[in-house]
């Protein structure tokens, strides 16, 4: 979805969402979530935060909302391009 300058792509999931406090930590590199959550033991805590990496190398952004138990929304925001004349 392209909004004004924007376009925006989200991913939702239904699973057992992020706890606020850790909301504010996911995309620091190496983070790993609680062991007593983690689905498996398997990871490096690389992935979100190369996500991040490589929305803003294009002058955007990611964002998540989540809620405990309900799943989480990650929206990438990028501009678009500029249209020729």
């Amino acid at each position: 979805m392209s909004e004004g300058n924007t376009a925006r792509l989200s991913v939702l999931d239904h699973g057992i969402g992020i706890p606020l406090e850790e909301q504010v930590r996911i995309f620091d590199r190496f983070y790993r979530a609680d062991a007593a959550r983690a689905h498996a033991k398997k990871g490096t805590g690389l992935g979100l935060s190369i996500c991040k990496w490589i929305a803003e190398a294009h002058h955007g952004r990611i964002e998540v909302q989540s809620t405990e138990g309900d799943g989480s929304q990650f929206t990438v925001i990028l501009p678009l391009a500029p249209t020729s004349p």
